[in-house]
């Protein structure tokens, strides 16, 4: 099994010190369970960390702000919970290092991608509540999006960063061309996408399907573009 370099630190930023069997499990890709005789993986841990998050973010938006109606609290929960969002946040933590990936995964850049990092994350949210029970759980999920709550900007981008090239583009008389690329296994294929925004910039995404990618590239190009 590949060594995992400080686990300390990791276990830190959980507030708790959840089972280590099951955080290796969390931090296992199914690439590199394939590679190693079948050991578990973390897709049931994701399933469940999902549903933490998503019940989490859902009552703390509802109590934070009672004039929102359905439709915006809806949104402002997609935000913070999309593939993105979870992905940025596993950034932020240095999630990347700790992954168990096959190999496959570790030559075509499986430790940055957001699909991974964001399934990851869910999954440590899962064997956090496993482990440490559900106001741990909660308190993991408050601390790691409180970041992103300040950010109002991400709200909308997030969710839908395509339309918001768009619109951006469309400001300023710019085409947008979308390119796409797979690689890999069916099972476990990856999608690169390459936007083009006029002359103005040229930024790439990956994910696990075609759309995702596309989205990551959208904000990516974004990101640029209101930065200058």
């Amino acid at each position: 099994m590949n060594v995992i370099p400080d686990i300390a630190t990791l276990v830190g930023e959980l507030g708790c010190a959840p089972d280590e069997a099951l955080l290796l499990q969390a931090l296992t890709h199914r690439s590199y369970s394939y590679e190693h005789g079948g050991l578990d993986h973390n897709e049931r841990l994701e399933f469940l960390g999902d549903s933490v998050l998503g019940i989490a973010v859902t009552t703390k938006l509802f109590s934070d702000f009672p004039d929102f109606d359905e439709g915006k609290l809806a949104r402002h929960r997609a935000a913070l919970v999309s593939t993105l969002a979870l992905a940025d946040i596993a950034r932020r933590i240095g999630l990347g290092q700790y992954l168990l990936l096959g190999v496959g995964e570790e030559r075509s850049g499986g430790r940055d991608k957001d699909s991974i990092l964001a399934d990851t994350l869910e999954a440590i949210i899962g064997a956090t509540y496993i482990s440490c029970g559900p106001d741990h759980a909660r308190d993991l999920v408050l601390r790691l999006i409180a970041p992103l709550e300040q950010d109002s900007a991400r709200f909308g981008v997030a969710i839908d960063p395509k339309t918001h090239l768009q619109e951006l583009a469309a400001t300023r008389s710019l085409t947008l061309r979308y390119e796409v690329e797979s690689e890999g296994p069916d099972h476990a294929r990856t999608f690169t996408a390459t936007v083009s925004v006029g002359d103005a910039c040229q930024a790439t995404g990956t994910g696990s399907s075609k759309k995702h990618a596309e989205m990551a590239a959208a904000l990516a190009a974004w990101n640029v573009l209101t930065d200058e």
